[in-house]
């Protein structure tokens, strides 16, 4: 305040220049202008008449706009520079210069700036941020949701939306899913691109495990199946930093209107589909991006229609395919595991850890970035399917082998020998896992007479020891000599005039 006084006593009393004031005073000729601006609109004179010897008072008359820059030049239309601002390459300087040529008396520079921050700040958090048009989508899920009743068990289920807001027009996209798992979060991105009808250059995230695998500050791990639906709709991901709302406020702001004007609408009614729900959410999504906002008196679907519409990039020509990562372990059987179904790969890999891709019709197989085998996806859990160029010389040789070649061998024996082999052959994964048992027990018909085979073989079914290693002991033991339990002979009652016998109840 001292220095304002001072500033007055020099212009009014001294008549000096504002280079002159500023040197004097130590300030910006800028900060100097001002003063004086006010000062004349306040129509002071030297000396400042008794009741401004308060430093308030004088404040009050100099500053009764808190600060504000006090001018009476004509000033641009905000609403139209705020929308400017949101095209590519469009900047301040560039607004500015051009509103100099069309209002040569019109503001500087500084208080151009000055005064459209102002104008923005009743503004939300993250339109003040200049959002170029087609550069940034926002994405997240919303925290709170719906219930889905199921008609027939009456078990709730919440729903929570899918939220996608382009940065610079702020155009809308939601949608209510049950789970938020990967085909969830892959389809709701592909529907929100076609909704758009086109992509942005950089997709922002929050940091979803099911997208991020995972979170860094600075070189975050996406997931494969995310990180391969970037590259076919041509965006990078840059997920917010965590614990850093600001970098996501775009969507964080989307996801309390979303909750205002979707959610709270329907909180009174009761869903017994997540399809009836999705038609809700869509009738009220359009009149949320219909809505006029207030400070820009356009709707968020006029924006993107005039600002950021042709700045998208297009979709691309063919549909994505979606396809399931995963880093198996080569096991000892040389197979790799995908959805309980085994796939083979060479012998020479096993223990390695391999790169799995699984679409909805191909298995691919990777090693080191280069693709070594592709099957067609199969379906049945627990089965294998083995290629015999991946097999050992060793196991090779025991591909000749077919469970109905090892049970026609095994009917010569008799019809237990062949009951043993069939229960140990569906007793595995595959049957080929149990050849190896069926030969040993076939082979033991060198050993031992046939007929001794069977009942072992009958023996080994009673017990359930369905190996060769079990066979093998009961022959070397003679326990196929002893009559399995239940089939020892009756002992004949011994004749007594107290034994009646059953005729006699006759």
């Amino acid at each position: 305040m001292r220095k304002l006084r001072e500033i007055i006593r020099l212009k009014l009393q001294a008549g000096q220049s504002g280079r002159g004031i500023a040197r004097a005073c130590g300030l910006s000729p800028s900060t100097v202008n001002e003063y004086v601006a006010r000062i004349a609109l306040a129509g002071l004179a030297w000396p400042l008449p008794p009741e401004l010897d308060d430093d308030a008072a004088l404040e009050r008359l100099l500053f009764p706009d808190e600060g504000h820059p006090v001018s009476n030049r004509p000033e641009p239309d905000w609403r139209y520079v705020h929308r400017e601002l949101q095209r590519r390459h469009v900047t301040k300087m560039l607004l500015w210069q051009e509103y100099k040529e069309a209002t040569p008396g019109g503001l500087q520079y500084s208080q151009f700036c000055d005064k459209y921050l102002r104008w923005a700040k009743p503004l939300s958090a993250t339109m003040r941020q200049a959002h170029h048009a087609g550069e940034k989508t926002f994405i997240d899920f919303s925290g709170s949701g719906l219930d889905v009743v199921d008609p027939f068990t009456g078990e709730c289920r919440k729903a929570v939306l899918f939220l996608a807001v382009l940065g610079a027009s702020n155009l809308t996209y939601a949608e209510p899913v049950l789970n938020q798992d990967l085909p969830a979060w892959i389809g709701c991105h592909v529907r929100a691109c076609e909704y758009f009808g086109g992509t942005t250059e950089i997709w922002v995230p929050d940091n979803p495990r099911v997208g991020v695998t995972k979170a860094g500050k600075y070189e975050p791990i996406l997931n494969r199946t995310y990180e391969e639906l970037s590259a076919h709709f041509g965006a990078a991901v840059i997920p917010a930093r965590p614990y850093r709302p600001r970098d996501k406020a775009k969507v964080e702001v989307a996801v309390q209107i979303a909750s205002r004007w979707i959610l709270a609408a329907l909180r009174n009614r009761t869903f017994y589909s997540l399809e009836e729900m999705r038609i809700a959410v869509s009738e009220l999504l359009e009149k949320l991006n219909g809505r006029k906002m207030r400070r820009l008196d356009k709707s968020r679907r006029e924006l993107f229609q005039e600002i950021e519409r042709a700045a998208l990039k297009p979709l691309p020509p063919r549909p994505f395919d979606y396809a399931e990562w995963s880093q198996p372990k080569v096991d000892l059987s040389y197979h790799v595991e995908h959805d309980d179904h085994f796939y083979s790969v060479h012998f020479s890999l096993i223990g390695e850890k391999l790169d799995l891709r699984a679409t909805e019709t191909t298995v691919e197989i990777l090693r080191r970035g280069t693709r070594i085998e592709s099957y067609a996806r199969s379906y049945a859990k627990g089965k294998y399917t083995t290629r015999k160029e991946h097999m050992p010389r060793a196991h090779l040789d025991q591909v000749e082998w077919t469970p109905e070649r090892l049970t026609s061998w095994a009917s010569k024996t008799g019809p237990k020998t062949v009951a043993l082999l069939e229960a140990i052959m569906a007793s595995k994964a595959h049957p080929q896992q149990g050849f190896k048992a069926c030969l040993g027990i076939l082979r033991q018909a060198k050993d031992y007479p046939r007929e001794r085979v069977e009942r072992a073989a009958a023996r080994a079914l009673h017990f359930g020891t369905l190996n060769s290693g079990s066979v093998a002991s009961i022959l070397r033991h003679n326990l196929d000599q002893l009559p399995l339990p239940g089939d020892e002979p009756q002992q004949a009652l011994p004749l007594h005039e107290n034994i009646r016998g059953r005729g006699y109840y006759h």
